[in-house]
């Protein structure tokens, strides 16, 4: 029986589907290269600071030491298998780890020894609250100065709002830190020599810290029988329990998300990881533990349909993520959760209502692929070739029409305008734009109604700069580039009716519709929602003109009334629709119809400038701390909290808006002598101040 490619549908308990998720700098791509080590999957390991990890093997990951998207492979480790996607840690990337997610069983959450829980790892923590992934926690840096594996628990533990349960505790510190103690076998692990870290020795538990595991190891069994009845009367009845029962009960617990096992460890000095990758088989989900994946029948309305983790059921995958090969052309990386998709199949797109050909399958290793003859449920692999698939996008058996929950994209916070060299390559560049956020969806392009350029939207500054760098790098088109611009955005706050008439010629054609609607606000961070309360009176009125009616409200709300910024947080209700017959009504006239009466309903409500808010955390010496506090009021900022760290100074707690967040970095640096440091992301939209509202549509010529 091979772990390797599961012949039936029992053998998926040998696989595992996990993401490594962290915070900027805690290690992520350090521990998966060490992995793909141990597990003999690459025979170098790769080093972040020199630039040659496998799992960063873009230009621009290698040569700025981070990851920015996500990368996917295969190892095995006794006889499973397992599927690891290394995602990026800075707040600009959110998005590969958002839609990575989306689609694995399980998770690694890193952390650094030093700092615990930062902001972005309360970012992706709660991304993985949101699609109910299990997750164990490494605390990684054990042999940094000032590591505290207590103090990362705590942190953990109140931070994240989370039940942690330490499985080991390190033997050492700091540069005396050589090795761990497992709490269940009550064994003392150490690493010695220079062997890479691929030996250890297994040992008793040193005597100094007897007593002190002797408490822990009570805690923890204390702490598990809870969670299982059987073993809890045994424990009362003062019963041994065995180390497999105790596994068995973490498990459970860790699968229904009331414990999260807290290992620990030196990943950059070769301590650690094995266990850590027992853990992952002992610990984390096999695709068999979901009961299946839920999805809807696109062609009739509230009909829910269970994708069960069987090979013997209809075909039902996710595109996860779209990607651009030099030599492949498109790849779309799947996530199959039912059935088998083999090479040269036909499977359905429900979006663009397409079929689509399975040109070759491929099993990913960061950069590099082997090809493969069919992808199961439970795999995770890509697609080459696919021609109207994007993110988030459901592929089926015709037989079984289903879309399963699509991916929440984040909104952009800010722009940039971009322009081609030379005219001859502008339509170049505009190809080249659309291959980049097709890609990415937490990029957008838009021409600006007003000046005709066309602007670049991203997530941060250094998103931005990579996306243009790809611009030039993977499509070799030279563009000129503007000033970063902020990405405000318009809301209402109150709720409106309007009833717009259609009635004019289109040609020698007579056109009538007539839609009434109510427009209300909703709470921050809804979006935009459509709902359509007529039920259809007229059976000429089909499924693609109820499509025109809502493609004519959305593109109406890309446009706000206050300076043309794209609406958010309000909802829209079709609740009148009045036609003639079936001659003079159209798609044009009902869309048309929608966009003035939506329009008609916006002058009649108040309506809001929203400007993005970054939420930061800021570490500072005591030296600069009145300077740092000074400009950040200086700059709209408030301060929510400051917390002292004997071996940093003080860690600021703190929101601003993202205006005058432009170029931090450069300013932070000045004001601390280059010993400050900060780390930031996207909070929520925010109502201007009157008084800066005017500023800024001065600036944009507006008033």
């Amino acid at each position: 029986m091979s772990a390797q490619d599961p012949k039936t549908h029992d053998e998926l308990i040998f696989t595992r589907n996990l993401g490594i998720m962290a915070h900027i700098d805690a290690g992520k791509t350090t521990t998966t290269e060490r992995i793909l080590f141990y597990t003999g999957k690459s025979h170098k390991m790769g080093e972040v600071h020199d630039g040659d990890t496998v799992m960063d093997w873009m230009e621009q990951e290698q040569e700025r030491g981070i990851t920015i998207t996500a990368a996917a492979t295969q190892v095995a480790w006794k006889n499973h298998r397992i599927n690891i996607i290394d995602t990026p840690g800075h707040v600009d990337f959110t998005i590969e780890v958002e839609r990575s997610l989306r689609v694995l069983d399980g998770a690694i959450a890193v952390f650094d020894g030093v700092n615990g829980v930062e902001p972005q790892s309360e970012t992706v923590w709660k991304q993985a609250d949101k699609y109910q992934v299990p997750r164990i926690c490494f605390i990684n840096k054990m042999d940094r100065v000032g590591a505290s594996f207590e103090g990362s628990i705590q942190s953990i533990k109140y931070r994240l709002n989370a039940e942690p349960i330490a499985i080991q505790l390190p033997i050492g510190a700091e540069d005396g830190f050589e090795g761990i103690v497992d709490l269940l076998e009550n064994k003392a692990l150490v690493w010695k020599g220079s062997q890479l870290g691929v030996e250890f020795q297994t040992m008793d538990v040193p005597i100094a810290m007897k007593e002190n595991v002797e408490l822990h190891r009570k805690n923890l069994i204390e702490r598990v029988v809870e969670f299982d009845d059987v073993l809890l009367e045994k424990y009362l009845n003062g019963n041994d329990i065995l180390i497999s029962e105790l596994k068995k009960a973490i498990r459970k617990a860790t699968l229904e998300l009331k414990l999260f096992p807290v290992l620990c460890g030196s990943a950059f000095k070769n301590k650690g990881v094995q266990p850590l990758l027992d853990a992952i088989i002992d610990y984390l989900p096999t695709p068999l533990d979901k009961a299946g994946v839920v999805g809807k029948d696109p062609e009739r309305e509230g009909k829910e349909i269970v994708c069960s983790t069987r090979f013997d059921e209809p075909a039902a995958a996710l595109a996860f993520k779209v990607a651009t090969d030099p030599f492949a052309g498109s790849l779309t990386y799947i996530r199959v959760y039912s059935g088998i998709i083999q090479s040269g199949d036909t499977v359905y797109n429900p979006r663009v209502d397409r079929r689509e050909r399975v040109q070759k399958l491929l099993k990913m290793h960061a950069n590099s692929r082997s090809e493969l003859e069919c992808l199961k449920a439970g795999d995770i692999g890509a697609i080459v070739g696919l021609k109207w698939t994007g993110t988030g996008d459901t592929l089926c058996d015709q037989k079984r029409k289903v879309v399963l929950e699509k991916i929440q994209f984040p909104e952009p916070v800010i722009a940039q305008a971009v322009e081609a060299k030379s005219s001859s390559d502008q339509e170049k560049m505009l190809l080249g734009l659309e291959k980049l956020v097709k890609e990415d969806p937490s990029a957008r392009i838009r021409i600006d109604s007003e000046t005709g350029q066309t602007l670049l939207s991203g997530m941060g500054e250094l998103h931005l700069e990579i996306l243009i760098d790809r611009l030039l790098r993977e499509h070799k088109i030279q563009a000129n580039i503007g000033k970063p611009q902020v990405s405000y955005r318009e809301t209402v706050a109150q709720t409106s009716e309007a009833t717009y008439t259609f009635d004019r010629n289109v040609g020698s054609d007579p056109q009538f519709a007539q839609v009434s609607l109510r427009l209300e606000p909703l709470p921050k961070g809804e979006g935009i929602q459509f709902v359509n309360s007529v039920k259809t009176k007229y059976s000429y009125i089909g499924a693609e003109a109820l499509k025109a009616i809502e493609s004519g409200f959305r593109e109406s709300a890309e446009v706000g009334p206050i300076a043309s910024f794209p609406l958010i947080d309000l909802k829209v209700t079709i609740v009148d629709l009045v036609t003639k017959d079936e001659k003079s009504t159209s798609e044009a006239g009902l869309k048309a119809a929608t966009a003035l009466a939506f329009q008609e309903a916006i002058r009649k409500s108040q309506v809001f400038l929203l400007e993005p808010f970054f939420k930061m955390e800021i570490t500072s010496p005591d030296d600069f701390i009145g300077a740092v506090i000074g400009d950040l009021n200086s700059r709209r900022g408030k301060v929510i909290s400051m917390t002292a760290k004997t071996s940093i100074g003080q860690v600021i707690q703190a929101e601003a808006p993202v205006a005058s967040l432009l170029g931090y970095a450069t300013d932070l640096r000045s004001l601390s002598q280059g010993r400050a440091s900060f780390s930031m992301e996207f909070l929520e939209y925010v109502q201007v101040p009157s008084k800066v509202r005017d500023e800024i549509l001065k600036k944009l010529g507006r008033i």
